[in-house]
């Protein structure tokens, strides 16, 4: 990292903020109601973002280095997460702010909803609603505070791919996590400018035919479609095919009589084979559901533990070493299929207090306790700014 002075920083921070609030960007689109995101839309960008206020930090303790790194960081947009920790009216209000915010600088908020009962298996970001009914009040009132403004709605991270039937869930469990989520996109698609997207996991988790059945069944023929490898390392390309083969997939089940998900090839396939599977059962012309990409932190790709070292789980997904920031979020992705690259998870907050099959308490990658899930790890920000591909510089305009 280059040295720069205490006066460049202090601008680079405040340009920082000022982009943030929209207000040093050149004026785009208005964010009008439509069902896609057009090519030219620009995400709203949170001017009190962690990363922000770490710039600002860095600055105070003349950690010029930091403070750049953390204002470039913070100039870029991010999904704004929105947990049930909060009452109805609370969380109302909380996305009405957000709007007002998004609406005056012109740009297209991210919002995340994560409050499925059961969550994240109870992992590391357990919780949720405590009931079916709980959930849907909880939905109804994110869905009243998004009100008729363009919106993309990322609707529960790990609610499909990660639902009962994958960690140990009765058959009633699973049947009542389908219902919930496909209820979801009902309610938040009465919002005209929702464009609301369901969990597509990623593609070194769960098969294409799996996965493809578990958005059908998860109602994404009434949603915009999915999403893909929020808080994780999968490659961009990677991705894309899955993804594209994801989509042929629910077109195939949908529209072919007697078919079942372990028909369609997956991304375990010879890709040769895979491709002409596709193209013999998927017309060339077959109108298919769209998807967008969390590329916070993939891009050094997925991390590959060193041999031998770990007897037990080494969590992968859990704060792995040496990571870096992605493509940048866009909805010219230049892909068909591809909406947008988004960053969801949001860069420099931890995943947990990852032990790697180890008897803890420490991580044994880093040394120390890892924040908990959704804690700021200032050293985790910076190593992600220092390891971005393409190499992160300073944003002028979104």
């Amino acid at each position: 990292m280059r040295r720069r002075s205490s006066r460049w920083v202090r601008a680079a921070v405040g340009l920082a903020v000022l982009l943030a609030s929209g207000l040093g960007a050149a004026a785009g689109p208005a964010g009008a109601v439509g069902p896609e995101l057009g090519a030219g839309t620009r995400f709203y960008v949170d001017p009190d973002s962690g990363a922000v206020r770490q710039a600002w930090a860095d600055l105070k303790a003349h950690d010029l280095a930091g403070a750049e790194a953390m204002a470039e960081l913070g100039s870029w947009p991010v999904a704004q997460w929105f947990n049930g920790t909060a009452t109805a009216r609370q969380t109302t209000d909380a996305m009405a702010a957000l709007q007002r915010k998004a609406a005056g600088a012109r740009q297209v908020p991210v919002a995340v909803a994560y409050n499925v009962p059961g969550r994240d298996c109870s992992q590391y970001s357990a919780g949720g609603a405590a009931s079916s009914a709980e959930y849907a009040a909880w939905i109804d009132a994110l869905a009243r505070g998004i009100g008729d403004r363009t919106t993309v709605v990322v609707l529960e991270p790990d609610g499909l791919a990660l639902s009962p039937a994958f960690c140990g869930g009765t058959a009633a469990q699973q049947q009542d996590r389908l219902a919930e989520i496909s209820a979801a996109v009902d309610r938040l698609t009465r919002q005209r400018g929702a464009l609301v997207y369901l969990d597509g996991g990623h593609s070194g988790w769960q098969s294409v035919g799996t996965q493809a059945q578990l958005l059908i069944d998860g109602g994404v023929d009434r949603a915009r479609g999915f999403f893909l490898n929020v808080s994780n390392y999968m490659t961009d390309t990677s991705l894309i095919r899955y993804g594209t083969q994801v989509a042929k997939c629910v077109w195939y089940l949908d529209h072919t009589p007697g078919a079942v998900a372990d028909d369609c090839a997956n991304q375990y396939w010879p890709a040769a084979d895979a491709d002409a599977w596709y193209a013999a059962n998927v017309p060339a012309d077959a109108v298919l559901t769209h998807f967008v990409i969390d590329s916070s932190r993939n891009g050094q790709g997925p991390w590959t533990p060193p041999a031998g070292k770990y007897t037990g789980d080494p969590q992968t997904w859990c704060n792995p070493p040496g990571r870096g920031l992605g493509t940048r979020p866009t909805a010219a992705t230049g892909v068909a299929l591809l909406d947008a690259y988004l960053w969801v998870k949001v860069p420099g907050e931890s995943d947990g207090s990852c032990t790697r099959g180890t008897a803890g308490p420490t991580d044994p990658e880093y040394g120390i306790v890892d924040p908990a899930a959704g804690g700021w790890w200032p050293e985790q920000a910076l190593t992600l700014v220092r390891n971005a591909a393409p190499k992160l510089g300073f944003n002028i305009r979104h």
